[in-house]
């Protein structure tokens, strides 16, 4: 089970991570998972506001 976390950068654009945990992980969790994530790479800084975020959990049998 993974959650999908769409942050909203600072350039306007929208930038997608793929986070395991479990389907009951809180999603403050989950998001600061991905923020991390973000904030590591080369992109622009994401918005650290939660409800900015958009997510949606996925099973593994679920993908593409």
């Amino acid at each position: 089970m993974y959650w999908m976390v769409a942050l909203l950068a600072m350039d306007g654009q929208q930038y997608v991570y793929r986070v395991y945990a479990p389907p009951d992980a809180l999603r403050g969790d989950v998001f600061w998972a991905a923020f991390h994530c973000h904030d590591e790479g080369p992109h622009p800084r994401a918005s650290d506001v939660f409800d900015s975020a958009v997510f949606w959990r996925l099973r593994v049998a679920d993908r593409i």
